[in-house]
């Protein structure tokens, strides 16, 4: 048996890969290194043939993605001298930054839309420590006040329009390819802020490049920050499709919706502010951006918790969502290999979720025979 080989996070295992020094000190909450798990009982269900994947980020430190391009957007913000950071936020962004800030012994402040956040990411940011700013508004004008503060203010912006997130975000992309020893044929994810598909598109470009040079695509997404060392490992890059709900869906407008409105909070999102090269993603890759109703979210977030047993948020589920449509439909061809990513876990929105649940509990004596006629009348 091996010993003396602790995880500690992405930035360390990926450190060539990522603009940091041998001074750096790491703000890490041991994020990264999360299952890619195969699915088994669903795909059984379709009538196309095809290796499916969830990416299940669900499982970082605050249960969500956004860890992974935070360790490195605080690192580099307590690098740079900053003893603040500030972020808008839908819930999961805020839950990352309020504990890496506290990790990182700053201070965080979260701009967050009054009423419109799941309780699971409040309390998470409320119990980190940071300053809880609720505006009369949504996520957009939040990030329209954070851009102004930060540009006044001496604090760092931590949103995905700072580049070292999406160079943490990057890394899912190394480690599925890890994993499955190529990029897969079609890669699915949520799409809100549009950061994390422009981030994966990064990493898969990265990986592609058959030497020590900046391939073209990467360099236009990341603006000179990464520390890229080449080496061909993926080989071929996957088409990067975008799931959007319904009621928040401006890549499927063409133009920015001034009021979203969806169930899954975590997307809703009218003013990308990775408009235009998460465009230059979808074109690059040859995938798409397509929609999902609330009932086809809330759905596919069911199945997967009931028949799977992966528990993600309703945003998450979007991804799987759209990518069951595009196999039963063929756009997605029978014998592909797919991602999907899901990018939080369920207990971010425990409401939600009850409020779908098949069964509910089941009230008795505290006696065995009630108890076991229970568990008999619910056999399956």
């Amino acid at each position: 048996m091996a010993f003396g080989h602790r995880y500690t996070g992405l930035i360390e295992r990926y450190r060539d890969r990522l603009p940091v020094h041998d001074d750096t000190r790491i703000i890490s909450l041991g994020e990264g290194n999360t299952p890619l798990i195969r699915l088994n009982n669903i795909p059984r269900q379709l009538d196309h043939e095809v290796e499916l994947y969830v990416k299940f980020e669900g499982l970082n430190p605050t249960g969500s993605f956004k860890d992974r391009g935070m360790t490195m957007a605080v690192t580099k913000a307590l690098e740079e001298g900053s003893r603040a950071i500030i972020c808008a936020s839908t819930g999961n962004t805020s839950a990352a930054a309020a504990a890496y800030a506290a990790r990182a012994g700053i201070t965080a402040f979260v701009v967050i839309p009054d009423g419109k956040i799941a309780m699971g990411k409040l309390a998470q940011a409320m119990m980190h420590g940071s300053v809880v700013i609720q505006i009369e508004g949504n996520f957009d004008d939040g990030m329209r006040l954070v851009k102004q503060v930060a540009a006044e203010a001496p604090v760092t912006l931590v949103n995905s329009v700072n580049p070292y997130r999406l160079q943490g975000q990057k890394t899912a992309a190394f480690e599925i390819v890890e994993e499955l020893g190529r990029a897969p044929d079609y890669h699915c994810l949520p799409v809100g802020n549009a950061g994390n598909i422009t981030a994966h598109w990064i990493g898969y470009c990265e990986l592609s490049a058959v030497s020590g040079d900046h391939v073209t695509e990467a360099c236009t997404f990341c603006k000179g920050h990464c520390r890229f060392a080449g080496g061909g490992v993926a080989g071929q890059r996957p088409k990067m499709v975008g799931y959007q709900a319904s009621g928040s869906a401006p890549f499927l407008r063409g133009a920015m919706v001034d009021q979203p409105d969806t169930v899954a909070t975590a997307i809703r999102i009218g003013h990308p502010q990775s408009w235009d090269v998460a465009w230059k993603v979808q074109k690059e890759s040859g995938g798409w951006f397509d929609e999902c109703t609330d009932e086809e979210i809330l759905v596919a977030q069911k199945l997967l918790a009931e028949q799977e047993g992966v528990f993600c948020e309703p945003a998450s589920a979007a991804s799987v969502a759209g990518a069951l449509r595009d196999i039963r439909n063929g756009r997605i061809p029978e014998g592909s290999s797919v991602v999907c990513t899901l990018t939080g876990h369920g207990l971010k929105d425990p409401d939600t979720a009850i409020a779908q649940a098949s069964r509910t509990p089941i009230k008795v004596a505290a006696e065995i025979g009630a108890v076991t006629r229970a568990i008999l009348d619910n056999m399956d």
